[in-house]
């Protein structure tokens, strides 16, 4: 090839910023990006769509639009042969392609963690991407309202009951802005204006948040049980059923809603490309180049990245990580066709943040700790300067709901099946079946 071809993996944190980078620093290269959809992803911004908060487009950025010089190809990677040079991938239709590369970015993420748990698969929803988020809030609408017209007492508590596994981000989010909108959406329902909707969130870990502070994690798990959640922590679900699930401790708990938000691990598709993991991540220098393979880097959550910044062990699993990986990784690119010196990775983290609806956040910028109001302006102002796009309309949709609380309706988009931890979600995201570990 007479033009060198620089072909990414994933269009998540990782893939999408090395996109954008390389269009500045590698312009007389092809860049071909390969996702299973047209857009980026803003993922920490999902809880309010399940919510109901933000409009799904809000969150998702155009790819087209904003890489007007990257080749984008939808589907999903099938196959990637390391040594020859060559990507092969399924299109939305089914339709199988193939095309050959000079370098080669792993950015292709991670997928939902599912432990061997009776019943969990079957009966128990993710919540990693658009249309989990859109059954979730279709879901929740749903059972408030067959609640309301049910003269049963047990059927009206067990479809009042939602369960959240999982205390980390996703699931303190998704437990914090549930709560407030089965609140808003029992005021519209005058049957059930006496009736407790119940929250629990549960974590085998002694604290919510467990990878961040003591300080963080307090201040979640006040706000939390002050509006009513039941924190549960150092349980999990023992057994799961379509009606009911039981505890480790042996409660049995009656409910029709299960949001599994244990946790992400690398995409399968890098255990099939027989190079050295850690963990289930491509080990990679700290240049981000896969070990033994000059042509290839890997970034994002399918990369074990050394962290300097603490000798000895990798990156976390975060947005934080994978977006400046992606940027460096289109610099070091760009320096390995040009013959330049490739950089290394480091990184000293700026804080993290956590919203819990309302005007409830926590945060530490900086690592200076905030709730309350000050924790909410800080969140939303950072969640505002990382989205790529539609941050107008992202500001507007906050100004509108703080004054006018959203009226929540079915739309019916998504249908259980599609949703299932059992299933493979039809945009390519897989879930994985781990063996748990003890520490």
């Amino acid at each position: 090839m007479s033009v060198p071809r620089v072909v990414i993996v994933g269009a998540g944190f990782a893939g999408y910023h090395a996109a954008r980078g390389l269009q500045k620093y590698a312009s007389s290269a092809e860049i071909v990006l390969i996702n299973p959809t047209d857009y980026f992803l803003y993922v920490p911004l999902l809880p309010e769509v399940g919510a109901g908060i933000l409009e799904p487009r809000r969150i998702c950025v155009s790819l087209p639009d904003r890489l007007p010089k990257v080749k984008l190809v939808l589907g999903t990677v099938s196959h990637i042969d390391i040594d020859g040079h060559r990507v092969e991938w399924v299109s939305p239709e089914g339709r199988r392609s193939a095309m050959e590369f000079d370098r080669l970015v792993l950015a292709a993420g991670s997928v939902n963690k599912l432990l061997p748990i009776p019943g969990v698969a079957e009966y128990a929803h993710g919540f990693r991407g658009i249309s989990e988020a859109l059954y979730l809030r279709d879901h929740i609408t749903r059972q408030l309202e067959l609640a309301a017209s049910t003269d049963d007492r047990d059927e009206r508590e067990a479809r009042c009951t939602f369960v959240v596994v999982g205390a980390g981000y996703t699931g303190t989010e998704v437990a914090a802005q549930g709560q407030l909108f089965t609140a808003r959406l029992v005021r519209q329902l005058p049957a059930l204006r006496n009736q407790r909707v119940r929250w629990l969130l549960a974590d085998l870990a002694e604290r919510l948040l467990p990878g961040l502070s003591p300080r963080m994690s307090t201040t979640a798990e006040r706000v939390l049980r002050r509006r009513g959640v039941e924190v549960c922590v150092g349980q999990s679900v023992d057994h799961a059923g379509p009606e009911c699930l039981r505890m480790t401790t042996g409660e049995e708990i009656a409910t029709r809603s299960l949001i599994w938000c244990v946790g992400v691990r690398p995409d399968p598709l890098v255990e099939a490309l027989s190079l050295p993991t850690d963990r289930g991540r491509v080990e990679v220098h700290e240049t981000l180049v896969v070990r033994g393979r000059a042509h290839v880097f890997a970034c994002g959550d399918c990369a074990a990245v050394p962290d300097l910044t603490h000798p000895g062990s990798i990156t976390g699993m975060t947005a934080q990580h994978a977006q400046r990986q992606g940027k460096l990784v289109a610099r070091n690119v760009a320096a390995s066709l040009t013959g330049h010196d490739l950089e290394p990775y480091r990184h000293h983290d700026l804080g993290f943040l956590v919203d819990l609806g309302g005007r409830k956040a926590a945060a530490n910028p900086l690592h200076i700790p905030l709730s309350g109001l000050a924790a909410k302006t800080v969140t939303r102002g950072y969640h505002l300067l990382s989205l790529p796009g539609n941050r107008s309309r992202t500001a507007a949709d906050w100004a509108i709901n703080a004054m006018m609380p959203p009226r929540a309706v079915q739309l019916g988009l998504v249908s259980a099946d599609q949703v299932r931890l059992e299933c493979t979600s039809p945009l390519g995201s897989r879930t994985v079946v781990e063996r748990p570990q003890v520490a």
